[in-house]
């Protein structure tokens, strides 16, 4: 993965890289790479059902939507993931008439064990199917009442580390075990993520982009206040999901020991879909927005453009025998360069090499370490979510 940077140049405090070092044994995510992944494949290797269903809101299922979605395209997955992660009754309704119930796989994942979407959608499957150890799968704390009834019941069941935050926790249990199931290559996702790991503590290359880039949104917070991560493929689209998420819950907080709201704004975007909307936005709107592009230097693919000419579409020929792929990527280069032309919109380019899962696990640890630095140097808090609870407290008084 290599990242290209077009922001002002500066110096990073020592003291943020010792901060983030003393984290390590207090925030889990940072050991996800090296855990020891037999038990999870070893469970795996034995499911026979062909649909997996996960049921898991916000942290519990986005990563791992990002990684089947990143890779479905390319894989022919023998077995079907399915999301259950919203208590709208049209998705629900549609999801399950798809589903044959005696083939189905249920994995039941809340960090906390009573998150109120899952416990319903939960009850919900109980109606249509007895519980029991063959077909249900619980993701929980240790000690939750999730954990309780799977061990009252006899129910498989994996730990969440207590650590490990929920949205932080797409390379533990919460993401492994689904995805190993349907046959994704967890032991190169991981390895993916350990390389900008070891790169970021060795303090070099992942290092260097990662705090540079920190530091920049840090010190121009007031101004360039908004984020658009704009990606260059539909495998990236519910990556950019887990991104929203990862960036508005760990960012947008009241400041350690003041009064002062601050944060940055997540948003996005596909390319070339986008080109022809919200790019309108950042070309000649407020310059409140740095724009991060994410593109795919080889997409395997042999796709061309025929060699066919259309009745008063001539002028447009100049594309033919051209492959697909070297379209996209021209059509981020073009936006990326009228954008560098305005000289004001700050900006940055991640390549991947390949859509694999390698490509995917740098990814995640890469804007997991991003978020940590970003934090620190904005005196925020990145790992709780204080703005939410209040709306938990409020759902509970209405029944």
């Amino acid at each position: 993965m290599e990242n290209k940077q077009f922001f002002e140049a500066f110096n990073v405090e020592n003291r943020i890289f010792d901060e983030i070092s003393h984290e390590i044994g207090k925030i889990g995510y940072y050991e996800l790479p090296d855990q020891n992944i037999d038990v999870i494949s070893e469970f795996a290797s034995n499911v026979t059902q062909k649909n997996i269903v996960v049921v898991g809101i916000g942290g519990s299922s986005l990563g791992t939507a990002a990684v089947y979605d990143f890779l479905r395209y390319k894989n022919n997955f023998e077995k079907k993931l399915f999301f259950c992660e919203s208590t709208d009754p049209v998705l629900l309704n549609s999801t399950f008439k798809k589903l044959d119930l005696e083939d189905t796989l249920f994995i039941i994942i809340s960090k906390s064990g009573s998150t109120i979407e899952t416990i319903s959608i939960f009850k919900y499957i109980l109606s249509l199917v007895e519980l029991n150890e063959k077909q249900f799968v619980i993701i929980s704390d240790k000690g939750s009442s999730l954990h309780k009834l799977a061990h009252d019941k006899k129910l498989p069941y994996f730990e969440i580390p207590a650590n490990v935050g929920g949205r932080f926790s797409v390379l533990s249990s919460v993401g492994l075990l689904p995805l190993a199931i349907i046959g994704v290559d967890i032991k190169m996702l991981l390895q993916g993520a350990k390389k900008i790991k070891e790169s970021f503590f060795k303090q070099t290359q992942s290092y260097q982009d990662i705090t540079h880039k920190a530091s920049f949104y840090a010190r121009n917070i007031g101004k360039y206040n908004i984020n658009c991560l704009f990606s260059y493929s539909e495998a990236f689209r519910s990556f950019n999901d887990w991104y929203i998420q990862l960036w508005g819950e760990s960012l947008g907080k009241k400041q350690y020991n003041s009064y002062l709201n601050v944060g940055l704004t997540p948003i996005g975007l596909i390319g070339p879909t986008d080109q022809h909307s919200f790019l309108q936005l950042i070309v000649e709107g407020k310059r409140d927005k740095s724009v991060t592009f994410i593109k795919v230097k080889d997409f395997d693919s042999i796709l061309k453009i025929p060699n066919i000419s259309i009745a008063y579409l001539e002028n447009l020929d100049y594309v033919n025998e051209v492959d697909f792929s070297d379209l996209i990527n021209k059509q981020a280069d073009s936006i990326i360069e009228s954008l560098l032309n305005k000289n004001d919109i700050p900006l940055d380019i991640i390549e991947i090499e390949k859509i694999n899962e390698e490509a995917i696990g740098q990814l995640f640890f890469y804007f997991e370490l991003l978020t940590s630095v970003v934090a620190k140097m904005i005196n925020v808090n990145a790992y709780d979510q204080p703005g939410v609870e209040e709306g938990k407290k409020i759902l509970r008084g209405y029944f």
